[in-house]
């Protein structure tokens, strides 16, 4: 049977009746433009979906429940150390001020910190084409550690969406020479996303400033006055609650720094390197770095990391188009926010080099794009799977690691449950402070006050002036260590948890 054409003629100004139908061609997917935003928001979103899917954490880990517990209205707050900064207790105060729910406030940090891998990466527009800039959030966003804390109330990521972003509007801001709306609306950005770096941490603030500003005086183009007065005036902004709380609580901002510097054990010329490089697939903390590797094999990424950072300056200097530079600032910035840990400081976590992994996933994405662009054309869809089969393996090697990470963080938030849940059954409940090993984690799972040093003062001497009915008290120790010399004849209860933590608690005789 023909095809009939349904049109009247004399209705249709292209109507030639004697001309035969035209073949339908085949419907085909049609993929967004080279640089369109559908790019990025769809790795945004595919990372916010795989930390809802994957990185299933019930329960807060000690450092998170410092920070949440500054603005929480339901658990006492623990005590709030001098290294430390309030940009993250801002962060989850909307949540935190309304609801205990953890589910609550990791659906809304998966959620927060996809939004801010799409700002980050919104930043370098005009500085590299969209599908560049996703493969870039493709290779930061897939590594276990960056999925790990993207739902957790931690400063390192949030750090890293900010060096990103200020490293972004930095290169365009200052690459133009309009004063227009556009041009104040990106310097204003550009002081913003500093300032909330130095209010997150300024101690890394200063590194990541340090070097924008050193690269704006060293760079004939990038001299513009109006671009380091929005990044230091950034930083100061982003510093002075810092500066004020150390003047109020510490007597100053170099009795803060001098303090923070002893808790974590000073800081100085240390090669932490090979620490880092254990730690790099866990555990979340190498303190002291004394394991081996756990994943050799998966380790080689790391190593090969210096690499590809090169060639990928390399590919961005062949390439032109100004990307040499943007690709040496980037470089430049994940140097100055990693040395610090890499030579200043004795131990390792794997989200130290978080800010570090976003920067330099810049020069790694302008070598994939070089390579792309110099294979032949007949050849260019063979290079494109080749590289999507390795970037697919380095995936699901990352994703093995996670898994492994979220079980054992998993058993550890259960292991504080349950040892609240004994501390309940002997009595530690309502008006109850914790001293001890522990105290923080452990004071937050059971609804108790944590003591601001362990075992240095007797809990009951701390709160005897505490009006408003008596107290209960517990101080948590090893099963292998010794109660401190108060507390040797009180009565002692063994709390095993179920995993990790073996822990012995102490309570008052009349307590």
């Amino acid at each position: 049977m023909q095809h009939q054409d349904v049109r009247v003629a004399g209705t249709d100004p292209e109507f030639k009746a004697d001309a035969p139908a035209e073949p339908r061609a085949p419907s085909r997917l049609r993929l967004p433009e080279a640089d369109s935003l559908w790019w990025l928001a769809a790795v945004a979103a595919a990372f916010t979906c795989a930390q809802l899917l994957f990185v299933r954490l019930h329960g807060l880990s000690w450092d998170e429940v410092v920070y949440v517990s500054q603005v929480s209205a339901h658990v006492p707050a623990a005590p709030f150390d001098p290294a430390r900064a309030r940009g993250i207790p801002l962060l989850v105060a909307p949540v935190a001020l309304l609801t205990s729910s953890i589910t609550v406030l990791r659906v809304y940090l998966a959620i927060a910190s996809g939004a801010a891998l799409f700002c980050s990466l919104l930043a370098w527009r005009r500085l590299r084409p969209g599908w560049m800039l996703a493969l870039a959030g493709l290779f930061f966003a897939g590594l276990w550690v960056v999925q790990y804390y993207g739902p957790q109330a931690m400063p390192d990521e949030w750090l890293a969406f900010c060096a990103l972003a200020a490293t972004g509007l930095f290169l365009r801001s200052a690459g133009e020479t309009g004063h227009g709306r556009a041009a104040n609306v990106r310097l204003a950005g550009l002081a913003a996303v500093v300032a909330a770096a130095a209010l997150i941490r300024p101690g890394d603030a200063v590194f990541l400033v340090g070097v924008l500003v050193v690269a704006a005086l060293a760079v004939p183009s990038w001299r513009r006055w109006p671009v380091i007065v929005a990044v230091i005036a950034g930083a100061i902004a982003g510093a002075a609650e810092w500066i004020a709380e150390a003047y109020v609580r510490f007597g100053g901002p170099l009795e803060r720094l001098h303090l923070a510097s002893a808790e974590q054990g000073g800081f100085g010329l240390r090669l932490g390197v090979w620490a880092e490089l254990r730690a790099v697939n866990g555990p979340t903390l190498c303190r002291p770095c004394t394991i081996g590797w756990r994943y050799p094999v998966l380790s080689l990424w790391w190593l090969a990391l210096p690499v590809l950072i090169v060639l990928g300056i390399l590919a961005a200097r062949q390439a032109g188009r100004g990307r040499l530079g943007s690709a040496v600032l980037a470089t430049a910035c994940a140097l100055g926010l990693a040395s610090q840990y890499l030579f200043g400081i004795w131990y390792a976590a794997p989200r130290f080099m978080i800010p570090a992994y976003a920067l330099a996933a810049i020069p790694i994405t302008d070598l994939i794009a070089w390579i792309i662009a110099k294979t032949r054309p007949a050849e260019r869809t063979a290079m494109k799977v080749l590289i999507g089969v390795v970037i697919a393996g380095q995936l699901i090697t990352q994703h093995a690691v996670l898994e492994r990470q979220v079980a054992d963080t998993v058993a550890l938030h259960d292991d504080y449950a349950r040892i609240a849940a004994d501390l309940h059954k002997l009595g530690v409940r309502g008006r109850c402070l914790i001293n001890g090993s522990q105290r923080i984690p452990v004071a937050f799972y059971a609804r108790c006050a944590s003591a601001p040093e362990p075992l240095k003062i007797e809990p009951l001497q701390a709160t005897a002036r505490n009006p408003g009915g008596a107290w209960k008290f517990a101080i948590l120790e090893w099963q292998s260590s010794k109660p401190p010399a108060y507390a040797k004849n009180w009565p002692h209860h063994f709390l095993p948890g179920a995993g990790y933590l073996k822990l012995t608690a102490y309570l008052p005789p009349h307590g």
